[in-house]
């Protein structure tokens, strides 16, 4: 478990400062999103096979969807990912 904690303190939210700053603390959108990947998973049309690190990189980008991060994440990782100009999507 330490070294689980250790590995993962970045990710690993503070509950109690969230509540401090009078932001949510359900874990309902986290269950949410397991349920949409399990329920996929097993519709029989669309077959995955999913390993653990694939199955757990895959809840850190949903997760990260959901918390409006994805796009900051994105341009740590890739800087010039944010220079590009931002064309605006046709209605």
């Amino acid at each position: 478990f330490a070294t689980y904690v250790d590995n993962n303190a970045g990710a690993i939210v503070n509950y109690g400062e969230r509540y401090r700053c009078g932001e949510r603390i359900s874990t309902g959108f986290v269950e949410s999103a397991v349920n949409q990947v399990i329920a996929r998973r097993f519709v029989k049309k669309q077959q995955m096979r999913w390993t653990l690190r694939g199955a757990h990189l895959l809840l850190q980008v949903r997760t990260q969807v959901l918390n409006d991060e994805l796009r900051a994440s994105f341009e740590r990782w890739y800087p010039r990912f944010g220079a590009q100009a931002q064309v605006p999507l046709a209605a």
